[in-house]
């Protein structure tokens, strides 16, 4: 586990704000600024923040889906900004994703068995029967069957839906999944059968993934490692069970206060955060949490924290 599967090191992703009649660029969103981390093969890399902090820009980044501004992504020992596109296409099928709401991302014109086999054709993995074949177990993988094969997306419910994005991200047997929320728009009780279907896969198939999710109770559950993201920076990451159990960011203690406990009795010490999340076109100077710190100093305001080891793999961005 803790051969690096995916290395990126100060990566960027911009986009132009554009304003005017010549659609001249005034600025730039700063999605993901600077951002350096490394996913270990056959972990489950955490990645929580709020709405609008860049997690799905970064996850989509690190299976590039979307190309960095700037920055170096190393994913299976290929540098992906230096391969050429054949190599990269070639790469493709070593990582897919799992979108956050399932109805959007499921052509609603084709059936569950077009859905499922047209990776397949597309990559020339299988041909005639072996196509059909392949589609059943895939099926049979996520907990359905062949009663299944001739519906369309709207004839099953969220947690389907779900169970079918899936199995299209396992199609092609990847080695590294990013998983974009994939359990939000879900009841509780087909939360937990999702995530427990994506232990077991994970174990089966020896997988990677990236999970994405603003739930920090989920990420205590399938986590090995958590990074917290604000306003396109990666502010701590450490081990779940230590982040957990001892948060350094105030970030992070703001995030972990915020659970709810099922138990009225019992009440957490709530940790206020004044002011808003900042635009990511104009990030405040200096630390970008600073704004809402509750202990932030005269130094927060000038001057960027860098990330530094405070005890073993645990990392944080702070004075």
């Amino acid at each position: 586990m803790d051969e690096p599967l995916i290395d990126a090191s100060h990566l960027k992703a911009y986009f132009p704000v554009k304003k005017g009649m010549f659609s001249s660029t005034k600025d730039y969103v700063k999605a993901v600024d600077d951002v350096s981390i490394q996913i270990r093969k056959g972990e489950t890399f955490g990645l929580v923040g709020e709405s609008g902090c860049g997690k799905t820009t970064l996850g989509r980044v690190l299976i590039h889906l979307l190309p960095p501004t700037s920055g170096t992504l190393v994913f299976m020992g290929s540098n992906l900004s230096e391969i050429s596109k054949h190599e990269l296409r070639m790469l493709r099928p070593h990582m897919q994703i799992v979108f956050q709401d399932p109805s959007s991302s499921l052509n609603p014109r084709m059936t569950i068995k077009q859905i499922l086999s047209e990776p397949l054709r597309i990559n020339k993995r299988y041909k005639g029967e072996a196509v059909t074949t392949k589609v059943l177990d895939l099926l049979k993988t996520v907990g359905l069957d062949k009663q299944h094969l001739y519906r369309f997306p709207h004839e099953f419910s969220g947690g389907q839906k779900q169970r079918i994005g899936v199995a299209r991200a396992l199609a092609l047997n990847p080695d590294f999944i990013v998983l974009d929320e994939p359990t939000s728009s879900l009841d509780v009780s087909v939360q937990a059968q999702i995530l427990n279907l994506l232990k077991d896969l994970q174990k089966q198939f020896n997988l990677t993934y990236l999970f994405i999710t603003h739930d920090l109770s989920v990420i205590k559950f399938i986590s090995d490692r958590v990074a917290v993201m604000y306003a396109g920076k990666i502010v701590e990451y450490a081990n779940t069970v230590d982040l957990f159990r001892d948060p350094l960011h105030p970030y992070t203690k703001a995030l972990l206060a915020a659970i709810p406990i099922p138990d009225p009795r019992l009440r957490s010490k709530h940790i206020p955060l004044k002011g808003e999340v900042p635009s990511l076109i104009t990030p405040p100077a200096g630390c970008r949490f600073h704004p809402r710190c509750p202990v932030a100093t005269e130094a927060c305001a000038k001057i960027e924290p860098h990330m530094k080891e405070i005890y073993k793999d645990h990392f944080v961005s702070c004075f």
